[in-house]
């Protein structure tokens, strides 16, 4: 096995991911599959009217193709003939395909029965399924066993090497630890914001590293949010999630993660389709907040912040303006108090409203926020007289998904000043607790119990 090749100092520079996604790449291949799927599908029942009937497409067979298909592919989807070992061993491929299509055909035989329809061909219907699925075999064959149109690079695979086990994964990206700004520190933001762009995009990533920093990678790993490995020659305490195997290669998965692909799809479609249809509902009430800003002292209509968002890596937040110019707070290291006299007057009401808070509808249509997550903070933010994530190492945690607009622990009522630790404990367990349990219908619920708490007592 050849040596890898790492990338060099100038490679890393920036603050920007190191590769693109393949996630889009790999749901255009789900879904020519699908579409491939369903032409067999109709072809075989068009092929079957004909050999039995000699009407090429009767339209009793296409009737049945019609009701056949939705079936077949729900049980596909979930019986994960559409996934990434589907595309990447062809036999699994069309050992899933095969089986999804005789559990739908065992269903729709069930019903036809139940309901006793009279235009149902038994003879159309057996030697349609026998050609689907010699056509689905034939295709994964031909497809994923021989031409593979993708090039066989369907994930992101990143590999850190910092003085652990040599890893010499062929197709990884490697990086030396040794580049400048790449530790993992929890008490550094800027390290993390460096390891979370590195990690941006990566489908694994494995960290190569003697026992002494284990745990800290670890720490990097979970907080990341991303699939993640240890290489170690001790490897315990660390609560691994499994074992995987890479080429012979053994290492305990400690992260994962919190959203398969079809959740993220689902969360995603959910955040656009919301902040697109609130954009539009809301413009008047933006312009006229604009206004009143620009209005009051002339100044900018904005405050962009920089807060930390999914990966631990930094975005700029967009809200309302509602403090004076010469007073605004960038790293946000003092929290408003109530009588707050940075506030202006406008600021008042739109903080009281939420309404400084609707600007952020924009990074959720930029895929920097969702619209239900954990609150994004500043760098600066303090509980007491420390530091978020010197009060908790768990903090970091919460930033495994995107941020939110609004989340579990604002509807909860833990928002506004966080005067005491156990201001941000309380916070920090609902984030947790949200991260662990998301679901759609949990963000539904928490968009309308939103309604509830716009106006609130701690918000000044």
């Amino acid at each position: 096995m050849n040596a890898p090749s790492f990338l060099t100092a100038a490679d890393l520079e920036g603050d920007t991911p190191l590769v693109q996604s393949l996630e889009k790449r790999r749901l255009r291949i789900y879904a020519a599959f699908l579409v491939l799927d369903i032409c067999i599908l109709a072809f075989s029942f068009a092929v079957s009217s004909w050999l039995t009937n000699r009407v090429f497409a009767g339209a009793g067979a296409m009737a049945q193709a019609q009701v056949m298909a939705p079936l077949f592919l729900t049980i596909a989807l979930y019986n994960r003939a559409y996934s990434m070992r589907a595309m990447e061993a062809w036999n699994y491929a069309a050992f899933r395909a095969v089986l999804s299509l005789l559990i739908a055909a065992a269903l729709l035989s069930f019903i036809t029965f139940y309901l006793r329809a009279e235009d149902y061909s038994r003879a159309v219907f057996t030697l349609a399924i026998s050609i689907s699925a010699i056509g689905l075999v034939v295709s994964r064959y031909a497809i994923v066993g021989q031409w593979q149109p993708w090039g066989r690079k369907l994930t992101n695979v990143l590999v850190v090497h910092d003085g652990g086990p040599k890893v010499p994964l062929e197709g990884a990206i490697h990086v030396d630890a040794s580049q400048p700004g790449i530790r993992p520190d929890p008490n550094d933001p800027h390290a993390l914001n460096k390891l979370g762009q590195m990690m941006t995009n990566m489908d694994r990533v494995l960290i190569s590293c003697p026992i002494s920093r284990r745990m800290e990678w670890s720490f990097v790993l979970r907080s990341a949010g991303v699939n993640g490995g240890i290489v170690t020659e001790r490897l315990n305490e660390l609560r691994p999630l499994r074992m995987q195997n890479d080429n012979g290669l053994l290492s305990l998965v400690v992260s994962a993660g919190p959203l398969g692909m079809r959740d993220r799809v689902l969360k995603r479609a959910f955040d656009t389709a919301l902040s697109a249809a609130a954009l539009i509902a809301l413009s008047p009430l933006l312009i006229l907040t604009a206004l009143a800003i620009k209005l009051e002292d002339r100044g900018p209509v904005f405050f962009v912040q920089r807060r930390l968002g999914k990966g631990n890596c930094f975005f700029d937040m967009w809200k309302f303006r509602s403090m004076k110019v010469a007073r605004l707070d960038a790293d946000g290291k003092q929290s408003t108090a109530r009588d707050d006299d940075r506030v202006t007057k406008v600021g008042k009401f739109i903080r009281s409203t939420s309404i400084d808070e609707l600007p952020q509808i924009i990074n959720v249509l930029r895929g920097e926020m969702s619209i239900v997550g954990p609150r994004p903070h500043a760098l600066g933010s303090q509980a007491g007289d420390k530091l978020f994530w010197e009060v908790d190492p768990e903090y970091w945690r919460r930033h495994a998904l995107k941020p939110g607009l609004t989340g579990l622990a604002q509807v909860r009522g833990f928002r506004g000043a966080t005067e005491q630790e156990s201001d941000l404990q309380h916070r920090l367990g609902a984030d947790l607790e949200y991260i662990s349990n998301w679901s759609l219908l949990t963000d539904i619920a928490i968009v309308f119990a939103t309604a509830k708490v716009l106006v609130h007592q701690r918000a000044f």
